[in-house]
């Protein structure tokens, strides 16, 4: 799959994963729609992500996981 989108976040214990990813997936969609869709307003009906997601914790070795 070669349009997907890898990021390695820092989540603080008192925020779910699960509200991270919704944030993240809704301005950014929102900014791909305002800046590359021309819409300024209304994005009803807009699709851009999947409905799904993975998250994976990563401890000591993050720098391995970021090269």
């Amino acid at each position: 799959m070669k349009d997907h989108v890898h990021m390695c976040i820092n989540v603080p214990p008192k925020y779910s994963v699960l509200n991270i990813v919704g944030y993240l997936k809704g301005k950014s969609a929102i900014s791909i729609a305002k800046n590359f869709r021309g819409r300024q307003r209304n994005f009803n009906g807009e699709h851009f992500w999947i409905r799904g997601y993975f998250a994976s914790t990563v401890d000591l070795d993050e720098e391995v996981v970021l090269e």
